[in-house]
């Protein structure tokens, strides 16, 4: 298989919507009302919504499509965004089939956040130490220790659609 060509800022400018329109696609699916929030919404993408239209929960969607380690980028914003109605849908679209992982708030922050600590501990290329600056990743698995996020650590939240509802 040859390596996949560079994206053009166009495709990457998809990518969020794509997701997020999966994520709307498989919550009509289980029977929720959702809708995307309104534009530029700093932390929200989608709200769903309980029969009697008030909101359940509040949806950060993050997607990929391909990549290296297969994580997702995040921010500082990310180690204190928590709130208990506040979920990301992780958004994998680099299988034929897209891959869901449905994470409360606050395990992300807490996982965000101690992933880059360790990140800066650890020692990069050539033993220098790595600098700080606002970009994170989440991973599936960490090429380092990381507390709360053993290898396969999103294989519980894969699908967890019934935390949406709460």
């Amino acid at each position: 298989m040859s390596p996949r060509p560079s994206r053009t800022s166009l495709e990457r400018a998809l990518v969020g919507p794509a997701g997020e329109h999966y994520v709307l696609y498989k919550l009509h699916m289980l029977g929720m009302l959702a809708a995307l929030a309104p534009r530029n919404a700093p932390s929200v993408d989608i709200l769903v919504l309980n029969e009697d239209e008030t909101i359940a929960s509040t949806l950060q969607v993050k997607t990929r499509t391909y990549g290296r380690d297969g994580g997702w980028h995040m921010s500082l914003k990310h180690e204190t965004l928590v709130r208990p109605s506040l979920i990301y849908v992780f958004v994998d679209l680099e299988p034929t089939i897209p891959v869901t992982y449905v994470v409360p708030s606050a395990t992300v922050a807490r996982i965000v956040k101690s992933a880059h600590e360790v990140w800066l501990a650890t020692p990069g290329r050539d033993g220098r130490a790595h600098r700080a600056h606002d970009l994170r990743r989440i991973l599936p698995a960490y090429d380092y220790p990381v507390p709360d996020a053993p290898d396969g650590w999103m294989e519980r939240f894969k699908d967890k659609w019934d935390l949406v509802r709460s």
